[in-house]
């Protein structure tokens, strides 16, 4: 083997050795930087948290508010960041009504967004909508008082506006399903607990 071969062998191999050593000071050093970069990334991770805790609260309706959980069928009396009682209610079915004519359609959900509680009522009567008799196979009514039906919305309602309210039901078997026309079905003890602490322009959240 000539001179040459053997000393450009020597060369890359020292040169190997030398990158071996250098990577493992770089590897340590790496380790050390992200050691670093973890603590630091953890500080600002909980530094986060608590400026969005605090934008919450900052957000939060004052006073004592209503979440409605629609998939969970869960209404949240909350006042702040606290919840202080869920209550098993029935949501929107989601379920379509086509009139027979052809011209309308009905989708029972509960509405989503942030409402507010527009009026309160004992002993409500039910004004029951086209879709109500439709729904039933009947006629629609021409006559108003054709359309008012007592005892079937519980002791009390509280109206959150286009013809949406939180009322009692006669179906207490089925709460915590999806099963209205878009109205919030509450068992009677729960529904007279909330006439008792929950006022006219309490916010209500509904997701």
């Amino acid at each position: 083997m000539k001179k040459t071969a053997v000393i450009t062998i020597l060369v890359i191999f020292c040169i190997f050795l030398a990158l071996e050593a250098c990577g493992f000071y770089i590897s340590r050093r790496g380790n050390v930087s992200y050691n670093e970069e973890s603590a630091k990334s953890l500080q600002n991770s909980r530094a986060s948290a608590i400026n969005l805790r605090k934008r919450i609260a900052t957000l939060s309706p004052k006073g004592t508010y209503l979440v409605i959980d629609t998939a969970k069928n869960r209404i949240y009396v909350k006042k702040g960041v606290q919840t202080i009682k869920e209550i098993v209610v029935s949501t929107g079915s989601g379920s379509i009504l086509n009139d027979p004519a052809g011209n309308r359609q009905w989708i029972f959900d509960t509405p989503r967004g942030e409402h507010s509680v527009q009026s309160r009522t004992t002993n409500p009567v039910w004004t029951k909508p086209d879709w109500a008799f439709i729904e039933e196979g009947e006629d629609v009514p021409k006559s108003f008082k054709d359309r008012m039906e007592k005892d079937v919305l519980g002791d009390y309602a509280f109206h959150l506006g286009d013809g949406y309210m939180i009322h009692g039901t006669l179906y207490t078997r089925l709460l915590g399903r999806n099963v209205t026309h878009g109205c919030v079905r509450v068992g009677d003890k729960d529904l007279k607990e909330l006439y008792d602490t929950i006022p006219v322009g309490t916010k209500v959240i509904i997701f």
